[in-house]
């Protein structure tokens, strides 16, 4: 039975580089059910090798962006002697751009984000904050440093990321007439959620725009104003019942909003 090909990506830094080229690379090949890892902070010799026995242990492909060229050449002698096909995507650009520009690279690895505590915080904020967009994962809510709650058209996935940006794990969970929000919402602690709020002829303007966009009849109880107003008195009395932190999105930029949102719960 032919099992799922394996790709690897080798870094010496914390590997996004190498993980946006691949995954842009892959959407290409959408329908094959790829397997990927990530090896990132390869600064050894030992861990690199050490990465490659699981290489070849399942007959995958590496991928790699390395600045050190003595580990370049290792991982390039050794996918030889494996016969591992493998990618240098890093020393080619390099070599054509100190060609050019006719002066050699620094040859450090991270220097493209700047690696630091901060920007670790920030990638890990990130992908928290899509994996618990739109209710996602609601058994790790507790987790979050922010949950965001509101009906639809509320801006909650921007203002999610816009604070995922900034740090923040940040996870936002609709509010939808005649749906029971999930239950480990209610288990977490009350000044860790944020209930958004706007207002209703405003957000009647929001839904229909968003149902011309998607050619739907606009005439629907989703963009009628009463409708509206009544969904928005039960989600109001929702936030008062768990004592949860609101906020009013209404004519606010998303940064606005989000320092609105540190300031009340006290994060900034």
């Amino acid at each position: 039975m032919k099992t799922n090909p394996f790709i690897y990506l080798f870094s010496d830094a914390t590997g996004a580089t190498v993980e946006k080229m691949a995954d842009a690379a892959l959407t290409q090949f959408q329908a094959v059910d790829v397997q990927i890892k990530l090896f990132g902070n390869l600064r050894t010799r030992e861990s690199i090798l050490a990465a490659l026995n699981e290489v070849e242990r399942h007959r995958g492909m590496v991928v790699y962006t390395v600045v050190n060229q003595e580990y370049v050449t290792l991982i390039q002698e050794e996918c030889e002697a494996r016969n591992l096909l493998s990618i240098d995507l890093f020393t080619p650009m390099l070599m054509k751009f100190s060609a050019f520009l006719e002066a050699p690279p620094k040859k450090t690895p991270g220097l493209f984000h700047g690696i630091n505590d901060k920007y670790y915080k920030r990638i890990e904020a990130v992908e928290f904050s899509v994996k618990h967009d739109d209710g996602q994962e609601p058994r790790t809510l507790h987790l979050a440093d922010i949950v965001l709650v509101g009906v639809s058209r509320t801006s909650k996935t921007p203002l999610s990321m816009y604070l995922a940006n900034s740090g923040w794990k940040v996870a936002n969970v609709p509010i939808v007439k005649g749906i029971k929000p999930p239950e480990e919402l209610f288990g977490i602690d009350p000044s860790q959620v944020v209930g958004l709020l706007i207002d209703p002829k405003r957000l009647m303007e929001l839904r229909i725009a968003r149902l011309k966009n998607l050619k739907q009849d606009v005439f629907t109880a989703y963009a009628d104003f009463d409708q509206i107003v009544e969904e928005l008195e039960e989600v109001k009395t929702l936030y008062r019942q768990n004592s949860w932190t609101t906020v009013n999105v209404s004519g606010k930029a998303v940064e606005e909003t989000a320092n609105e949102v540190l300031f009340k719960m006290k994060l900034k």
